[in-house]
């Protein structure tokens, strides 16, 4: 007959008496190697590819709002005099306390930030050598393509969103069947078609947060863009989510160049190539993420990376 559960739980539970623990001798065939505690373990990314070709480049770039000030003026500026180079192959995150410029720094990249009234640009923004204010604004921001925070799918179907990236690049009307392998590729690239395969046309807004997002990135990405500008695309997400999503971000960087904003100090070593940290509108420190993070020349950035403000 059978045991019971009760008869099994006795069997692995005998009387306390009875409860002594057998000598046991372990023969290791190697050293072993301590195992690092979480903390160290999160703040190790992968190794970094090898940078291409430079796709954007600063050049004494200054964003102002306001009717009033011109860009001279410390006051009137959200961003100030900011240099520095965007290479295929690299993440660039961008760190700093909420209001530093960041973020208006990485929309005046394909020219959002003209959209807003009173916004005043100075310097120059060269993608692949070109300034892009002799580009036409939708081819720009075809080649340099933007993530924002909250996924914004659009109301239609999965297919639809991404083919709509698709369509707007294209002189003709092209028919579903041209579009299909490449919004299939633009989904896997994003990591999403093996969840949505079979439901293609399934509206977009009925997936999770985490799958909508990468819909938006999936979108982005589909006309082939030089370089992906990222808007805290996590912020809205659960931490499952945001390793997916780090995850992608360390795979697209092997064709494109990619910007990120974050407020999150380990995401930008765990996803960063290179870290810039910017302060009221300043680009205090520019360096490898194992520079900025580990040995800051700044005593500001030391501070903040330390958690002294922020």
């Amino acid at each position: 007959m059978s045991p019971t559960m009760t008869e099994l739980e006795q069997a692995f539970d005998p009387p306390r008496h009875e409860q002594v623990p057998p000598v046991r001798t372990i023969v290791l065939d190697r050293t072993p190697e301590p195992v690092r505690p979480p903390e160290q373990r999160e703040a190790l990314r992968p190794a970094s590819s090898v940078a291409g070709p430079e796709r954007l480049r600063l050049e004494d770039v200054s964003v102002s709002y306001g009717a009033t000030g011109s860009l001279g003026r410390r006051g009137a500026n959200a961003v100030r005099s900011v240099s520095l180079s965007i290479h295929q192959g690299e993440v660039l995150a961008l760190i700093g306390p909420s209001g530093c410029g960041k973020t208006t720094l990485l929309r005046t990249l394909n020219r959002l930030t003209e959209l807003t009234p009173g916004a005043r640009r100075g310097g120059r923004i060269l993608l692949d050598g070109e300034d892009i204010h002799d580009l036409e604004d939708t081819a720009l921001r075809a080649r340099v393509a933007m993530v924002f925070q909250q996924p914004n799918p659009f109301p239609m179907s999965i297919f639809d969103n991404v083919a709509f990236a698709l369509r707007e690049q294209s002189r003709r009307r092209p028919r579903r069947g041209e579009l299909e392998p490449l919004v299939i590729d633009a989904l896997r690239r994003a990591g999403l078609y093996d969840e949505v395969a079979d439901d293609l046309h399934r509206p977009a807004l009925r997936l999770s947060g985490g799958q909508q997002q990468r819909l938006c990135i999936a979108r982005a990405i589909a006309p082939r863009p030089e370089v992906l500008l990222m808007d805290e695309p996590c912020s809205a997400l659960d931490p499952i989510s945001t390793g997916v999503i780090e995850e992608l971000i360390h795979q697209l960087r092997r064709d494109l160049a990619v910007v990120i904003v974050t407020h999150n100090l380990a995401q930008a070593r765990r996803v960063g190539d290179k870290v810039a940290f910017m302060y009221l509108g300043d680009l205090v420190e520019y360096g490898t993420a194992d520079q900025v993070f580990e040995e800051p020349r700044a005593p500001r950035t030391r501070d903040y990376v330390r958690g002294a403000f922020g």
